[in-house]
């Protein structure tokens, strides 16, 4: 993988081009055993994992000379979550040719790009603004969280970008700004949290924290509400393949519940299958435990179309 571009062993690393293949005698039989093909006239090593950077560099290969990554490609770039695009996304500034091939979608853009692990991309705020155009708001909010943990931009800073932006999909991304909270570690707590914002139950406190005397963190909670001790976590355990980190959650579970607290675990079906369901028993735990409660609001059914 360190090998110097230019050899038939060592460039293949990273993804490079068929005429590129051609030049340093690799042959069609080679190409196409030990490579996938990324785009057309594009390949890569199949030992190699395709990530948001392969995937950035393989489009700019193609792309034109003045292009750099935009949109999904750029929320990849980064490291942001976004929905799975087909075509993976450039920008060229406004009145330069744009390419005509079928495998790309090419932007005229007045954007200013930077270089990002040697690649031109549209910044973090530009890449946020540019996908409010293409994404609904939960897909936006849970970019804006996946931007946010990967330390490529603020909250604070997203919502100063969006506040000043103007176009098509300002308003959409100055809701979702507001919406985005440090904090959270995965896209299933975002969804968590904007099903309950949707359905007008309480938000609640993000990325509850709790340290020892020595100021040492001992525990944490996804979010809940300190005063009523109630708190909502997303559980993705039948992702966790260690079985000391699965007994170390239990435990965790049973500390908090000795002190009194009600965690209210959601697994994806409640998010996924059963949204309403779960927004009944939410709001009913809720009332239980003394939450101040708002009028329900159905938004969230355009946003989390469940079965129940």
């Amino acid at each position: 993988m360190s090998q110097p571009e230019g050899s038939a062993e060592g460039f293949t690393a990273m993804p490079f081009t068929y005429r590129r293949a051609r030049e340093v005698g690799m042959t069609r039989a080679q190409l196409h055993r030990d490579h996938v093909c990324l785009l057309r006239g594009v390949y890569v090593d199949r030992r190699v994992r395709v990530d948001g950077y392969v995937r950035a560099r393989a489009v700019l290969l193609v792309a034109p000379a003045d292009a750099f990554a935009s949109h999904h490609t750029a929320a990849e770039l980064w490291g942001g979550v976004v929905p799975h695009a087909v075509r993976p996304h450039v920008s060229v500034p406004t009145g330069r040719p744009r390419s005509a091939r079928e495998d790309l979608v090419v932007h005229a853009s007045s954007r200013e790009p930077v270089v990002f692990r040697g690649q031109r991309v549209s910044t973090p705020l530009d890449t946020f603004l540019d996908c409010a155009r293409v994404l609904d708001l939960v897909d936006l909010v849970v970019l804006g969280d996946s931007l946010v943990a990967r330390r490529r931009i603020t909250p604070e800073r997203l919502g100063q970008g969006t506040q000043e932006s103007t176009g098509r999909g300002s308003r959409l991304a100055r809701r979702a700004a507001g919406l985005v909270r440090a904090g959270v570690d995965s896209p299933m707590e975002t969804r968590a949290r904007m099903l309950r914002v949707l359905s007008g139950l309480p938000e609640l406190e993000t990325d509850l924290r709790f340290h020892d005397e020595r100021g040492d963190l001992v525990r944490r909670l996804d979010a809940g509400d300190r005063a009523t001790r109630t708190a909502v976590e997303y559980d993705g355990r039948h992702h966790v393949e260690r079985e000391d980190q699965w007994e170390a959650d239990l435990g965790r579970r049973e500390d908090f519940e000795d002190a009194a607290w009600r965690i209210v675990v959601l697994v994806g079906a409640d998010i996924y299958r059963t949204p309403g369901r779960t927004v009944e028993r939410l709001r009913r735990i809720f009332a239980q435990r003394g939450i101040p409660l708002e009028p329900p609001s159905d938004e969230w059914r355009r946003h989390f179309p469940g079965r129940g």
